[in-house]
């Protein structure tokens, strides 16, 4: 018989909790519920008023994955849901996850949790700005912060700030809260960006898709600003071969990363992270923080960096 917990006054049942999710590790579901409470805090501010996509793997990364944006069934009727408009098959209805109960039966569905970069009262309307950077073997999230580096003195040049995690997989996500712009309008923007980067860094990266052009380079995938696009939410567990997480980064580290080990990190590392930086990403929860997406592209684009023998560019 499976447990019957109560949260927050809501009575959950929570299923297979001994059962190992991640062999490599040895981390079982009930591990994994502990992690979404004890993250609770700060992944609740990031997904606030945001519809969810799920990304579900109940028997673990090896096991079948199957991403859904519609409400699950048998979801439990105080679970907050949302109508999402769609241009082709009409409106649709998503979940919102605005509380520690809601979040405990998600997590007990075993899932990465993905939002767009615009909220329930604005769809199409983006809030922030997203560009992911994505290594191609051989390259590593170490090109990724040289790119990033260059992106952020970019973005600085246009009087946009712009906030850093991994992805919890093998790349970065560069984040900027900006004004409510229409999705089309940021796309177009970041698009830019992502082309003169590869202008300005022709040998370390590509803004095309293309597979055959991007081994030993890095992506960077604009397109995640559309409005039916959705980015891995921070703090979220990954369906990987270990249980990662997207944890945001300092600068700093960014700079200082030679190895892809240094921006690796597993659910238990993150508490220790919070408790010393407290979350790296609260200013996107600022609306003061926000700035307006440049009317045009500037030329103040910045210099190429040196790769030789650097952080920046080492490989």
């Amino acid at each position: 018989m499976s447990p019957i917990t109560v949260v927050e006054g809501r009575r959950l049942s929570l299923t297979n909790l001994d059962k190992v999710l991640y062999p490599e590790t040895g981390t079982t579901k009930g591990e994994v519920l502990h992690y979404w409470t004890t993250t609770a805090g700060a992944l609740l501010a990031h997904l606030h008023d945001r519809p969810l996509s799920f990304l579900r793997y109940p028997d673990g990364p090896d096991g079948q994955l199957f991403f859904t944006k519609n409400v699950p069934p048998g979801t439990p009727s105080w679970v907050k849901t949302c109508e999402v408009p769609h241009s082709t098959s009409g409106p649709t209805r998503q979940v919102l996850l605005q509380d520690l109960p809601s979040l405990v039966w998600a997590a007990n569905l075993v899932v990465e949790l993905h939002t767009p970069q615009w909220t329930q009262h604005a769809p199409g309307t983006a809030d922030r700005l997203v560009l992911d950077l994505d290594p191609g073997a051989p390259a590593t999230i170490v090109e990724c912060c040289a790119a990033a580096q260059w992106l952020h003195d970019r973005l600085a040049a246009d009087g946009l700030d712009v906030y850093a995690k991994t992805s919890g997989s093998k790349g970065l996500h560069l984040i900027v809260p900006i004004e409510p712009t229409p999705s089309e309008r940021t796309t177009a923007y970041a698009k830019t960006l992502a082309v003169e980067a590869a202008a300005a860094l022709p040998d370390l990266v590509v803004h095309k898709m293309t597979k055959a052009l991007r081994p030993g380079k890095v992506f960077i995938d604009f397109s995640q600003n559309a409005a039916a696009k959705t980015t891995a939410v921070a703090y979220t567990l990954r369906a990987r071969a270990t249980p990662t997480v997207s944890t945001p980064v300092t600068w700093d580290e960014i700079a200082d990363c030679t190895d892809p080990e240094q921006l690796t990190f597993l659910f238990s590392d993150i508490a220790p992270r919070c408790a010393r930086h407290g979350d790296l990403l609260a200013p996107l929860l600022d609306p003061d923080r926000a700035r307006a997406l440049p009317g045009a592209a500037s030329s103040g684009a910045p210099a190429a960096p040196d790769r030789r023998g650097s952080a920046r560019g080492s490989t």
